[in-house]
């Protein structure tokens, strides 16, 4: 079961980095890097339940609100047009 869902997560990010290399426009490349870091956060919570081991869970969470900081960041950062 795990292995299935590694998979998954890898061709998820897989795609992800495609969408970062080719993406037309900036806003695309920014939207592939929230869904990346959104795909890096569910890797660190299956991580934990693979190692049974809580610390992920906490890494994970505060990823995840650098994450959300980081989007909103590069999207007023777009939204500006600099």
């Amino acid at each position: 079961m795990e292995t299935v869902l590694l998979t998954f997560i890898g061709a998820g990010i897989f795609l992800c980095f495609l969408r970062i290399v080719k993406g037309p426009t900036a806003a695309d490349r920014a939207v592939a890097l929230d869904v990346l870091s959104t795909i890096t956060t569910a890797l660190l919570v299956l991580l934990g339940y693979i190692f049974k081991s809580y610390i992920y869970l906490d890494v994970s969470l505060v990823y995840a609100i650098l994450a959300f900081t980081g989007a909103v960041a590069i999207a007023r950062f777009l939204e500006k047009g600099f």
